[in-house]
């Protein structure tokens, strides 16, 4: 965890050089300004918890520099200094929102614990915003859903990684929902209440791209009229996903590597570092190792970004999941477009489960908002579907055909799928649940009401 970060201000050097050793022998990183105006300015180039200053400074007075830093972070805690400490001067500080007031001259013991009970007011500001905002959140506001047990293990490495600052690289074919992974980590750290950024490093060209993420200063190209702060800086305090990261110039992952080292950006035609406090996700669709064997990724980068790397299986190998997609997505449109779509025939949900899905989830989304908005009925139907789910021996609905619950309609697939599983694994029963995510009494039930118990059981019972 980062070192709390103090700012000293004070236009006496012996007092900043003072404080400054015994702040920085405590452990806290401590760096110092001599007047108002240079406070100001540190204080929007990187944030720190607690700025003391003294309230008598050149060029800008301690007071207005309480209000500059008040109007930028609330969160920051001022302690405000003074030679002719009198009460009527700590209750004005206190009003203008001062955190604590002292008297010169000061205390080292004093000064210590007043800084420590500033950082932990900080920190407990911060965690009562983020369960607000997670108080908020309207119930089940998780898009990610699936039985399949490769899909629950991505949910509790979620669950693990989310609070921390790690890294997370997201691995996977084009549309298996990367990107919901992405924003479901930010949904469940404490960046909640934060921005999530989202760019797409594979849709813009390489010039265009280092500005986006890194911005521009006035006149460093033709058509840069004014400053322009990028995503990195957009993202303050929350999380940046970078997308098909793979696709990222040489010039570029040395840029992106800094970021991670050092959490400074530089805007394009500055020779000024910005500190920033963002939290990287990262995708790609890519082997990066082939990447890195073959000189197109740098191999420093490789492994920064890799701390923590979450391999998203494809939809084809989680059938299971098909059904319970499929529902999630029928319900989603059929609200937004006002129609009254409720359910599947069986046919249509055989179809569904049966076909490979090149395209992952994304295809899946896209066939269920094109079922919704071309179905007639109340359930969707395989004539709803496109073709290429229903050729190769899907028959065909007449008009009049039987429409079932869901609830039957799914009947089929759950018991191919149980009898795939138990054939997978030697009829063991054990390893058949852990392999469907069900525990084995469910097994068991599931296995006597379609009439599979007749199948022997192997080893490991």
């Amino acid at each position: 965890m980062t070192e709390p970060r103090i700012l000293l201000v004070d236009d006496d050097p012996f007092v900043t050089r003072s404080l400054a050793g015994i702040l920085g022998r405590e452990g806290f990183q401590v760096a110092t300004a001599s007047d108002g105006l240079e406070a100001a300015a540190a204080v929007r180039d990187r944030p720190f918890e607690v700025v003391i200053a003294d309230v008598n400074l050149p060029k800008l007075d301690g007071v207005s520099l309480l209000r500059e830093i008040r109007r930028g972070d609330s969160a920051t805690a001022v302690v405000l200094v003074t030679g002719f400490g009198t009460v009527e001067a700590a209750v004005s500080a206190m009003r203008e929102g001062a955190f604590d007031f002292l008297a010169k001259p000061l205390v080292d013991d004093v000064v210590l614990l007043t800084v420590k009970r500033a950082i932990e007011s900080r920190q407990l500001r911060r965690e009562n915003e983020t369960l607000r905002a997670r108080l908020r959140m309207p119930a089940g506001a998780s898009r990610i859903v699936g039985s399949d047990p490769r899909m629950q293990r991505i949910l509790e490495t979620i669950e693990a990684v989310a609070p921390t600052r790690a890294t997370v690289l997201l691995t996977g074919e084009s549309g298996t929902g990367k990107t919901v992974l992405a924003r479901e980590v930010h949904r469940r750290s404490p960046r909640w209440s934060k921005a999530f950024v989202e760019v797409n490093c594979g849709a813009l060209p390489e010039t265009l791209l280092e500005s986006e993420l890194f911005g521009h200063a006035r006149g460093s190209f033709t058509g840069a009229v004014k400053d322009r702060p990028g995503k990195f800086e957009a993202a303050e305090g929350g999380t940046i996903f970078l997308d098909e990261i793979a696709t990222a110039s040489a010039a570029l992952q040395v840029k992106l590597l800094r970021v991670l080292q050092d959490r400074v950006v530089e805007r394009i035609g500055e020779a000024r570092p910005r500190r920033v406090d963002v939290r990287v996700l990262l995708a790609t669709n890519r082997d990066l190792g082939e990447e890195v064997r073959s000189g197109r990724f740098r191999e420093d980068l490789f492994y920064r970004i890799q701390v923590v790397t979450i391999d998203v299986p494809p939809l084809r190998e989680r059938p299971g999941d098909v059904p319970i997609l499929a529902e999630g997505f029928l319900e989603r449109f059929s609200e937004e477009n006002e129609r009254k779509v409720r359910g599947f025939t069986r046919e249509a949900m055989e179809a569904l489960v049966r076909h490979t899905w090149p395209g992952n989830v994304r295809e899946l989304e896209n066939v269920m908002e094109r079922a919704v908005v071309l179905c007639r009925g109340r359930s969707i139907g395989v004539e709803d579907l496109p073709t290429s789910l229903t050729t190769g021996g899907a028959p065909v609905e007449e008009a009049g055909s039987e429409v079932l619950p869901l609830k039957v309609a799914l009947e089929g697939p759950e018991r191919r799928l149980i009898e795939n599983a138990l054939t997978r694994n030697g009829g063991n029963r054990q390893k058949t649940a852990a392999m469907l995510g069900v525990n084995r009494t469910t097994l068991f039930n599931k296995m006597r009401k379609y009439g599979l118990l007749h199948r022997r059981e192997g080893a490991g019972r």
